[in-house]
């Protein structure tokens, strides 16, 4: 299985995509003048408590007041580090109003909702996670080997030993720290020494509402946690990027250094892969699957949905296995899409009914599969008594529809708008409350151009039935700016 790392760099944004085998299976968006804020640090002031959410609104310099919850606000000790208790306090102990406190973006604003905190403060390197505030050691669950969990953690402390690390703080390592030894833990810990002295010392000095650390920019962020023993190249259509991830790859992983390349080809890179195309598929809600059956996805609000169809599938075997085959390949598409989208939260999945059990077990196991390799944590429930399969998958930034769409104005994001025919009645009742409450002989309609056409067209009995009913005559104006929603009826001379 091999992978590529593409990385387009602009004046107004970075998108950087992930390739396996020839396929688009995540793509990461960051725009200039847009760009998301998880993992920053800043010192911010409490506007507002709310006990009975058990959480606060802090500001910390953004558009929108951010949110953080009692459980993500940790009790510190007289020597400033957390504590555990048996039970949680309430958040009137833990923040009051006017309070400045130091907070990291664990997930970004999306749609009404501002930022969500924490002050479980991290500090990543390629390796290692440190936890300034903690003297936890742990690893990363995604690394599941027993033995390699256990090499890893003589290793990490071998380098603490090494270090002679007599300040506080803990680490996890990382899945990414897989294979790695006692020399590549010990530059992350010399890293993250000086990075933490930093920002301990921006906090300091700071008065005001501000950031103390920013994250890495995204290419920078995507070299760093994507790089793994699979991936076999990593290209780069800009120059200043391009010398800033080698500088990086020889400090801390010189592996890894002659996988990087230079693209400077006339076609530009993403085309060349065919990653625009794959884009405007995935803002779509019908991805097609290969043996004619299809997927519908609709996200909202509150969850997303996806719904599985045969198509023009039907199969050369009994129906039984026609379904088991759809759905089966449904579900590593599944998996696909929820990486390439990056949807998150709840997300209800309904394949085709399958009345054989054995089959349910094959669609459930597959999936569970397929999810394995999405780095974005999971979990998965039993196919119920519905068919449907309901999962929840961690969201820390905005979907890629979210990213690159707005509502329509039109339809106000309800994806549907009223027919003609409807608009045409309406309009025939407003006729009628406007006729009972004026006393003018002539009204005028102004609507769009579908709904005069329908008007004088289909509708021209009904609307000559009205005209003698209310004893007035009616005129039109078709008003090119109108939707096909909008009208008026108003009074003529």
């Amino acid at each position: 299985m091999s992978e590529d790392i593409l990385i387009n760099v602009t004046t107004m944004e970075t998108r950087v995509a992930l390739i396996e085998n020839g396929l688009l299976q995540e793509i990461f968006i960051e725009r200039h003048n847009h760009r998301g804020y998880v993992g920053d640090i800043f010192y911010g002031k409490v506007v507002r408590v709310m006990p009975g959410m058990e959480a606060a609104f802090v500001d910390i310099g953004l558009e929108k007041a951010a949110f953080i919850h009692a459980s993500d606000i940790a009790a510190i000790d007289s020597d400033g580090f957390e504590t555990r208790a048996d039970s949680h306090p309430t958040i009137q102990n833990l923040a009051r109003e006017g309070q400045f406190i130091v907070v990291q973006v664990a997930k970004d604003a999306m749609s009404t909702k501002g930022a969500r905190l924490t002050t479980h403060l991290t500090l990543a390197s390629r390796n290692l996670v440190y936890l300034p505030r903690s003297r936890h050691l742990g690893i990363s669950q995604r690394l599941e080997d027993d033995a390699e969990r256990q090499r890893l953690l003589q290793q990490l402390h071998a380098c603490l030993e090494q270090e002679a690390w007599d300040e506080s703080g803990g680490f996890i390592v990382r899945t990414a720290a897989e294979g790695s030894g006692v020399e590549e833990f010990c530059e992350d810990v010399r890293y993250l020494r000086r990075l933490w002295a930093k920002v301990a010392q921006r906090i300091e000095r700071t008065e005001n509402i501000s950031k103390v650390y920013g994250e890495v920019p995204l290419y920078m962020r995507t070299v760093r946690d994507l790089i793994t023993p699979r991936v076999e190249k990593i290209r780069v259509d800009n120059e200043k990027s391009l010398l800033e991830i080698q500088q990086f790859l020889q400090d801390f992983i010189p592996e890894s250094a002659s996988k990087l390349e230079s693209y400077d080809g006339d076609r530009p890179i993403f085309d060349l892969y065919g990653i625009e195309d794959e884009i405007n598929k995935a803002l779509g809600r019908q991805v097609m699957l290969k043996s004619g059956g299809d997927l519908i996805i609709d996200q909202t609000e509150a969850m997303t949905t996806i719904d599985v169809n045969t198509g023009g599938y039907i199969g050369s075997k009994n129906h039984g296995e026609t379904i088991l085959k759809t759905n089966l390949e449904a579900a590593t598409a599944i998996a696909r899409q929820l990486r390439v989208r990056n949807l998150g939260g709840i997300i209800v999945l309904d394949f085709i009914d399958m009345m054989d059990v054995e089959h349910q077990r094959q669609v459930h196991r597959a999936l569970a599969k397929a999810l394995e390799k999405d780095p974005a944590r999971s979990s998965i429930t039993g196919i119920s008594e519905l068919g449907l399969i309901e999962m929840t998958r961690k969201r820390t930034r905005e979907s890629l529809g979210q990213i690159l769409n707005s509502h329509c104005p039109v339809c106000e994001g309800r994806g549907t708008q009223k027919s003609v025919e409807t608009v045409c009645y309406e309009i025939f009742r407003e006729i009628l409350r406007v006729a009972r409450a004026y006393e003018n002989d002539v009204l005028l309609v102004m609507a769009s151009q579908l709904v005069v056409d329908r008007l004088l067209d289909e509708e021209s009995n009904t609307l000559a039935e009205l005209q003698e009913l209310v004893a007035k005559t009616v005129k039109f104006e078709v008003e090119p700016m109108y939707t096909q929603e909008q009208f008026d009826v108003v009074l003529s001379g």
